[in-house]
C-alpha cells in the first residue's frame, strides 16, 4: 500500500507525498499537501496550546 500522507521538510522546505526524507528531515503525515506546507505554523499552534495547557495547570 502506497503512502497517501504528506510530510513537511523543514530543511528545504519541501512538501513531499510519502516518506522520502529521513525521520529527522520530516514533519507529519498530514492529510492534504496544504497542510504539510503550513506544518509550521500548526507546529507553533499545537506549541502555544501546549504552553497554555501547562500554565493552567500550573496555576
Amino acid at each position: 500500500m502506497a503512502d497517501e500522507k504528506f510530510y513537511f521538510n523543514p530543511t528545504t522546505g519541501e512538501v513531499t507525498q510519502g516518506k522520502v526524507a529521513s525521520w529527522d528531515n520530516r514533519m507529519g503525515p498530514y492529510d492534504t499537501r496544504e497542510e504539510a506546507a503550513h506544518a509550521l505554523e500548526i507546529a507553533a499552534q499545537r506549541n502555544k496550546a501546549a504552553d497554555e495547557a501547562d500554565e493552567a495547570w500550573e496555576d
